[in-house]
């Protein structure tokens, strides 16, 4: 059974962690009932460590047919983050692995360690047809027990290897550590950007997202990324109503000014366990507002917590969702953002397949 964190259980927030609650995930058939015995004391704070167990996989490349998303193919060297973030899509997959999408999703993570050799052998595979492979579409490449396992670094290695193109998502700055990779890469097309970015409130973010950069360190990170010649963009996400919408354009042009060219953003999203945790999350850190806040998602999600249809789950309908979509056009229009979709112009045909022994072919 997974594990209950005396902390979690009680509601609290536990410092550095984002969710105030660790339930039970939707496939588990036992539940765990809280019992006050005296003993917590809740001024205590509480502090949880990070446990990072290693696996091996046996393939490392997922793919999906989602049109809302601009790749087909993506690798995610963690599964579980520790950066935090309250309202991350992620959460509900911990349920598969016996764990909750609560606190054990940010403390109970699994390292890929075997990654890069697994790609390496799935690049070399005869049927392999090159396209764009996404770092980030489910958890963060850049979290930070990146700087221990180094394995995005790794995967990046194999990809720079064999001139294979590759988008990047993160909310950490560490992705300038691997700028010795990355600028080569896009000076031959092959490597692009988005540094997500919702909010410059630093206390907000905080809150929001615990344990990534500052907004203003991940602005310093596009500049350096920007400065360096690798193209770079910003992805507002989530936008949140009433807790981040009002900084739409504020973001768009700290971002502009910082050296992205590539701008999006998408709504709240609350599916499963996470519409669960993000409530809990909005009654203990935000109480007066947490009734507007979840009014607004109901009308921008035509009166339900989550929709999931394809074509509408990033950007929501009715007026309020069409307002925010206006509002982030002509900011976008009036900055100079989007003059090219975004990973259009990074190039599949450079691509040649590596060795599976890590030599260089003879010929």
């Amino acid at each position: 059974m997974p594990l209950r964190t005396r902390a979690g259980n009680h509601g609290a927030p536990t410092k550095g962690r984002g969710a105030t609650t660790n339930p039970e995930g939707r496939f588990e058939r036992r539940t765990h009932e809280t019992l006050d015995d005296g003993w917590f004391d809740e001024s205590e704070g509480g502090r949880l460590d990070t446990h990072v167990t290693e696996e091996r996989v046996k393939s490392i490349i997922s793919r999906n047919d989602s049109p809302d998303v601009p790749f087909s193919r993506s690798v995610n060297p963690y599964r579980g983050c520790e950066h935090g973030c309250i309202y991350c899509y992620a959460r509900p997959s911990h349920a598969y692995l016996n764990l909750s999408p609560g606190l054990d999703f940010e403390t109970r993570l699994f390292a890929k360690v075997n990654a890069a050799e697994v790609l390496r052998a799935e690049l070399a595979a005869p049927g392999y047809r090159c396209e764009l492979i996404a770092l980030g579409a489910n958890t963060d490449p850049y979290q930070p027990i990146e700087r221990d396992y180094r394995i995005t670094r790794s995967v990046l290695e194999v990809l720079s290897e064999c001139d294979h193109p590759v988008g990047i998502v993160t909310k950490n700055a560490l992705v300038e550590r691997d700028l010795d990779l990355l600028a080569p890469m896009a000076a031959k097309r092959l490597a692009e950007v988005f540094v997500s970015v919702n909010n410059l409130d630093r206390d907000l973010a905080r809150r929001l997202e615990p344990r990534c950069s500052a907004p203003q360190r991940r602005l310093e990170a596009i500049r350096r990324l920007s400065g360096a010649g690798v193209p770079v963009g910003v992805l507002v996400a989530p936008t949140i109503p009433f807790l981040t919408d009002d900084q739409l354009e504020r973001v768009l042009e700290a971002a502009w000014e910082a050296g992205a060219r590539q701008a999006s953003y998408v709504l709240l999203r609350l599916p499963y366990e996470i519409k669960d945790l993000f409530r809990a999350w909005l009654d203990h850190h935000y109480p007066l507002k947490a009734a507007h806040v979840m009014s607004r998602v109901h009308a921008m999600r035509e009166g339900r917590d989550n929709d999931p249809a394809f074509g509408t789950r990033m950007r929501g309908t009715g007026a309020f969702a069409q307002l925010l979509s206006t509002r982030f056009k002509m900011a976008c229009r009036r900055l100079g953002f989007n003059h090219q979709p975004r990973y259009d112009g990074l190039d599949s045909t450079r691509f040649r397949p590596p060795s599976v022994s890590g030599q260089l072919a003879l010929f």
